[in-house]
């Protein structure tokens, strides 16, 4: 289930897109499995269908997603995940740790921040 806070400076599909990440890495949704279409997400969540559409055109131009004329939306398989974008996940990833690393931040401390991110796919799929 999707959760969006209407107090957090994320825009809401921003918001909608990280859950439904958030849903496929936990396993909840899985490869070729149909996404709801925008206007049944769209009711769900109480938003206008042009923020779900917004969300699945991002999530499709990173290749989370793919969409089939006629049927809907649906999972993409893992390996067709844009290697770009991994790529450039790894770069924010990296910058944020040297970052954190120039304010003090201990080797301890960011592997801590690893293992509870790891801690908590593992404890979805369970």
């Amino acid at each position: 289930m999707i959760k969006l806070d209407y107090k957090n400076d994320k825009p809401l599909h921003e918001q909608i897109s990280i859950g439904i990440k958030e849903l496929i890495m936990c396993g909840a949704m899985i490869p070729d499995e149909q996404l709801p279409s925008v206007r049944d997400l769209s009711v769900e969540l109480t938003v206008n269908p042009n923020t779900v559409q917004r969300a699945y055109k991002t999530l499709e131009t990173e290749g989370v997603i793919y969409s089939i004329r006629g049927k809907g939306s649906f999972v993409a398989k893992a390996p067709e995940a844009d290697r770009r974008m991994i790529d450039g996940l790894y770069r924010v990833f990296e910058d944020a740790a040297r970052e954190l690393v120039f304010f003090g931040e201990e080797k301890k401390a960011l592997a801590e921040v690893l293992e509870k991110v790891f801690e908590e796919r593992m404890s979805k799929n369970d």
